[in-house]
C-alpha cells in the first residue's frame, strides 16, 4: 500500500505542477490509462502474487493498453488540451480555477485512480502484525490486517463468469470507440471538402441504444473488478466499491456537462436525448405522436 500511495502522491504533484507551468489541465487525462495498471501490479507483487490478483491485473493491463491506444490515436499525447477544460476555466474566476486545479483536476482524480484499484489490494496477503498506515507509516490499530492465503477464496466458477463479463465490456467499449472513430474521421473528411455530416453526432450502431455506450462499458469494467474482490474476500471487503462508485459519479457529472455543450451545438441533440438512454444501453423510446 505504501508504494502505491507514495507513487500516487508523486503523480498528483507532477500533474498539478505540469498543469500550472504549461496551462494545460489534460496531464491527468494522459496518465489515466497508465497509472492504474502500475498500481494493480504493485498491489499484486506486494501482496504475494495471488493467482486471482494476477488474473485481475492482466485484465486491467488489457483495459489500459486499449484505452491508451484509443487516446493516442485521437491525439491525446500531442499536447492538445481537452476542449472541456478551457470552457470550465473561462466559467470560473481565476482564484476558483487555482483551487479547482489541485483539489479536483489533480487531487481527486488521482485519488480516484488509486481507489479503483483497491480491490486488487484486497486480494493480496498481508503478514500478521503488519500495520497498514498512510503517509506517516505509523501503526494504526484500526487498520491492521492479518491476511493469509487461507482467508482468500480459491479461484473458481464465479471468477470465470467475471472474466467473461469483463471481456464483454472491454469488447463493447472497443466497438463503441471504433464506431466513434470512424464517424469522426468521416466528419473530418467531409469538413475538408466543405461539407457537413448531419446530424453532427453519432446516433447509429451502439449509439442508437445508449448516448455513451463506451462510458457505460468503461464503468462496468471497474464494477467487475470490485466484484472480484467480493468473490475473493467476501462481503467484509465490499467497502472497496468506493472506487467504482466515485468513478460512476464522475462519469455522470462529466457526461452531463459534455452533453450540455453538445445540445448547445447541435439542435437535433435534444431529440436524441429524449429517445435514447444516457448510459445504460436500452431500446430507443418512441417519439410522442400527436
Amino acid at each position: 500500500m505504501h508504494a502505491v500511495l507514495w507513487t500516487a502522491l508523486g503523480v498528483t504533484l507532477a500533474t498539478w505542477l505540469l498543469a500550472v507551468v504549461t496551462r494545460d489541465a489534460s496531464w491527468v487525462d494522459r496518465i489515466w490509462s497508465i497509472v492504474p495498471v502500475a498500481y494493480a501490479w504493485i498491489f499484486t507483487g506486494t501482496g504475494g502474487w495471488d493467482a486471482r490478483a494476477v488474473l485481475v491485473s492482466v485484465l486491467i493491463t488489457c483495459w489500459g493498453a486499449r484505452l491508451t491506444f484509443n487516446f493516442a490515436r485521437k491525439g491525446g499525447y500531442s499536447g492538445t488540451e481537452d476542449y472541456r477544460w478551457p470552457i470550465l476555466r473561462r466559467r470560473m474566476k481565476p482564484w476558483q480555477w487555482q483551487v479547482f486545479l489541485p483539489l479536483f483536476v489533480s487531487g481527486f482524480q488521482n485519488a480516484l485512480l488509486v481507489a479503483i484499484t483497491l480491490p486488487v489490494w484486497s486480494m493480496g496477503c498481508v503478514p500478521a502484525g503488519t500495520a497498514v498506515g498512510w503517509i506517516s507509516y505509523a501503526p494504526l490499530d484500526h487498520v491492521t490486517f492479518a491476511v493469509t492465503p487461507a482467508d482468500l477464496h480459491p479461484v473458481g466458477g464465479w471468477d470465470v463468469l467475471l472474466v467473461a463479463l469483463f471481456v464483454l465490456f472491454l469488447a463493447g467499449e472497443t466497438w463503441a470507440d471504433q464506431q466513434q472513430w470512424v464517424f469522426h474521421r468521416r466528419k473530418h473528411d467531409a469538413a475538408a471538402r466543405g461539407e457537413t455530416v448531419e446530424p453532427g453526432f453519432l446516433d447509429t450502431g451502439l449509439f442508437r441504444y445508449s448516448r455513451h455506450p463506451n462510458f457505460f462499458c468503461e464503468q462496468a469494467q471497474w464494477w467487475v473488478v470490485w466484484l472480484f474482490a467480493v468473490v475473493a474476500r467476501g462481503e467484509d471487503w465490499g467497502w472497496t466499491v468506493v472506487g467504482a462508485v466515485a468513478l460512476t459519479g464522475l462519469f455522470v457529472g462529466s457526461t452531463r456537462f459534455t452533453e450540455s455543450l453538445s445540445a448547445a451545438k447541435y439542435p437535433a441533440y435534444a431529440g436524441y436525448q429524449r429517445r435514447t438512454s444516457m448510459l445504460v444501453p436500452w431500446w430507443p423510446r418512441r417519439a410522442a405522436t400527436a
